[in-house]
């Protein structure tokens, strides 16, 4: 299992990528909204990306990327499976959805690793 590291999820560290994901998915539901599909993927794309960064950026590994067979302490439950869905299908609204969740739910387990460690 690679391990968060504790001074990586401080909340002032991992704060801004959340305030970044609110605002990419308020126009990400927009998009989606006005059936731009197109703009919509744009933006989901940008969406994985800043979701990788957060997990690579706070997990004690030296690796720029998400090893996929790996377990993340960071990740929740099936979070990698759910991870690989959202990338293979970026466009699709329950992808969009499935991707705010995961940022819901890391944002809850740090916080409650912060607790722990």
């Amino acid at each position: 299992m690679i391990r968060v590291r504790k001074e990586a999820i401080q909340k002032d560290r991992i704060e801004p990528y959340f305030e970044q994901w609110e605002n990419l998915s308020k126009e990400i539901y927009a998009a989606h909204d006005e059936r731009d599909s197109k703009k919509a993927k744009n933006l989901m794309e940008q969406g994985i990306a800043l979701f990788e960064e957060l997990m690579v950026n706070t997990s004690d590994t030296d690796v720029e990327e998400l090893l996929v067979h790996e377990e993340y302490e960071g990740m929740p439950l099936n979070g990698m499976e759910r991870f690989q869905f959202i990338k293979s299908r970026p466009g699709q609204y329950a992808c969009y959805v499935q991707l705010d969740e995961l940022f819901k739910e890391v944002k809850k387990r740090f916080a409650r690793l912060r607790v722990q460690k």
